[in-house]
């Protein structure tokens, strides 16, 4: 369902919704994690170009990602939410980012494939001012997005270029052990 090309059909479609659609797409993406973020913000940039693109996944992400950190922290205490934040690595995590404040947070956003629902979930569940946790998501969300986005702007200039396709390659591979060892970090401490 949620092809690159089925995607595009859809958007088609409903030209007179596209924007929304395309602005919800990433949005619901916060609540539903199992979307593929990176394939929406593919579908964007190959519609509507690279900056305008960028823009209206990246604001539907962020929207998405600041407004489940408002449920959690409005609606936290729920016997739902109780028991998922008395889980060890969870507690771990959030006294950690009570500790060090949102930079751990940012550093996760900036990642494409750290379950950025988990940190949403975390922000909300901590003490941190959710001004700065804002701050941070539109941060950390643009540089992710603003990376997939530059990468699924001329995807097929990877395939014609493979030194190109190797570098981004190892890039996303290095991206995302990075995130893994930052991950590590924050679990360990």
């Amino acid at each position: 369902m949620f092809t690159e090309a089925q995607l595009m059909d859809l958007l088609q479609q409903f030209k007179g919704l596209g924007i929304v659609i395309a602005f919800l797409l990433p949005f619901i993406e916060a609540f539903i994690p199992i979307l593929p973020i990176v394939v929406f913000a593919v579908v964007n940039v190959n519609a509507y170009g690279l900056i305008p693109g960028f823009l209206i996944t990246w604001s539907g992400a962020v929207s998405g990602a600041f407004l489940v950190a408002l449920i959690i922290r409005k609606y936290g205490q729920h016997r739902f939410f109780r028991r998922f934040s008395k889980h060890p690595q969870t507690l771990k995590f959030i006294r950690r980012v009570d500790d060090k404040g949102v930079m751990p947070l940012f550093l996760l956003l900036c990642f494409p494939f750290t379950p950025s629902s988990l940190v949403n979930i975390v922000a909300g569940l901590s003490t941190i001012n959710l001004k700065r946790y804002l701050v941070a998501v539109m941060l950390g969300k643009a540089i992710m997005l603003m990376t997939l986005s530059y990468i699924g702007n001329d995807i097929y200039s990877f395939v014609k270029a493979p030194k190109k396709s190797i570098i981004v390659i190892i890039v996303l591979i290095c991206l995302w052990w990075i995130g893994k060892q930052v991950e590590k970090h924050f679990h360990k401490n």
